[in-house]
């Protein structure tokens, strides 16, 4: 497919994360760009204010007329249902209908890509990284899975040479890209509903690996079973953080490359799994040719992404931040960074689960990671694209916490629970809705207060 010869770009699910990432680019390009979600949210207001067009009924009548064309291309998120309306009346006219994957994939195609996998960590990584070319002056266009606060977007830049991805493992997705450069953060079990087993999903990964032509153009965390340029944290590795302090709220450390010494980098997002999407941004963009200095400029510039343990108040009195993480590793990876910043405070941890099936896959994992927090209140699962599974509820991941301190509460409840909670530090965990609900716990906190 020639992009060149597409005029309209309609989207179903355009208000997803990564989908409207897309619908900024292509609304760059100049094309006409619509779509439908299910419900309005902060993001499609963002899209509306920036002109394009977006209905939340699925109704065909609401699709405007000069999008039945042959040059419309249509995008569709994995979200969406088979029985959606719209979806089936373009696929029954033979329209050129893409996953949001597959259209990467032709995008990347004609760039140099850097593409960054994991089931932790992605975004971040990714964030950084499109920051630091972006501030190098390279030709850059990064498709980010979250709001990066230095551009309050999730696309930075409109080059046409580079491209920065995330690789995305969610029903094989990353298998559609080209990548020049790579990287792979973690290989945990998860999507445990599309793959099976943990052996499946390390074997997707494998693939993915092989689409990288030489061993120096791949990273990889340490440990992995993988061949590429290890990545590490105070242990021997090919690119290697040590000399690790924190001062004024931030980390200062050394590098070590393959050619050289960095000495007294300056980072400011907390938390060990931080430090190292840090050093893999800088790893891969050493790689790319740019210079130390502009990676070590940026570093320090860097101001974080939206959700990744975002401070929504940071007072002497209160901290309350806000946290996108949805899996026991990414739990423990934000108690851990809590624990080193606010080392005796009372801490109160709310989460949302997020899936059914994540749920049942990973009970024991989120018990053991929610239990070391000083309070926990649960609020009940989140669907997203699932339907309910009998005997796995919150009620079941309640009764597994050891932590006596917990209680499961409704949304609408929550509110005055949080105002009612003797706590130093508080944080909203979780990949569903309860991101909606942030800006009102932090104007209800800072009335209180």
């Amino acid at each position: 497919m020639n992009l060149n010869q597409i005029n309209n770009v309609y989207f179903i699910g355009i208000g997803g994360i990564g989908m409207s990432a897309l619908a900024r680019y292509f609304k760059t390009l100049g094309k006409d760009v619509q779509g439908y979600d299910k419900t309005p949210s902060t993001l499609t207001g963002e899209l509306i204010e920036s002109g394009i067009q977006i209905h939340f009924e699925d109704n065909i009548s609401l699709i405007p007329e000069h999008f039945y064309v042959e040059n419309t291309l249509v995008i569709i998120t994995p979200a969406v249902p088979v029985s959606h309306s719209e979806w089936n009346y373009f696929l029954e006219r033979n329209y050129h209908v893409k996953k949001r994957a597959e259209v990467l994939g032709i995008i990347t195609k004609d760039t140099f890509c850097f593409a960054v996998a994991g089931t932790h960590g992605k975004t971040t990584t990714s964030s950084i990284l499109g920051h630091i070319l972006f501030e190098s002056g390279a030709d850059v266009t990064s498709f980010l899975g979250g709001i990066v606060e230095n551009y309050n977007s999730n696309l930075i830049g409109n080059g046409k040479t580079v491209t920065v991805v995330e690789a995305d493992e969610f029903d094989r997705s990353f298998l559609h890209l080209h990548p020049d450069l790579a990287c792979i953060t973690s290989m945990d079990a998860d999507h445990l509903d599309i793959y099976g087993d943990s052996a499946a999903i390390e074997a997707s990964f494998v693939e993915f690996s092989e689409k990288i032509d030489t061993r120096e153009n791949l990273f990889i965390a340490k440990g992995l079973p993988l061949k590429g340029m290890s990545v590490g944290i105070d242990e021997e590795a090919d690119y290697k953080a040590y000399n690790i302090r924190v001062e004024n709220g931030s980390y200062v450390f050394d590098v070590k490359t393959p050619s050289e010494v960095i000495e007294d980098i300056r980072f400011g997002l907390p938390g060990r799994h931080n430090l190292m999407n840090a050093v893999m941004a800088l790893a891969m963009a050493r790689k790319f040719g740019t210079p130390t200095v502009t990676i070590v400029k940026a570093l320090l510039s860097f101001r974080g992404v939206k959700r990744r343990f975002s401070y929504q108040i940071k007072s002497e009195k209160l901290v309350y931040i806000d946290d996108y993480a949805h899996h026991p590793t990414e739990i423990e990876a934000v108690h851990q960074a809590v624990s080193e910043l606010y080392p005796g405070k009372k801490v109160l941890a709310i989460f949302q689960p997020h899936l059914f099936s994540r749920t049942r896959d990973f009970i024991d994992g989120f018990a053991t990671s929610l239990s070391k927090f000083g309070q926990v209140i649960l609020l009940d699962i989140y669907p997203a694209r699932e339907l309910p599974i009998a005997g796995v509820n919150s009620e079941w991941l309640l009764g597994k916490i050891t932590n006596p301190n917990k209680k499961l509460v409704s949304k609408e409840a929550l509110i005055p629970e949080i105002l009612n909670a003797d706590a130093d530090v508080i944080v909203t965990i979780g990949a569903g809705d309860i991101g909606e609900m942030v800006e009102s716990i932090k104007e209800a906190l800072n009335e209180k207060a």
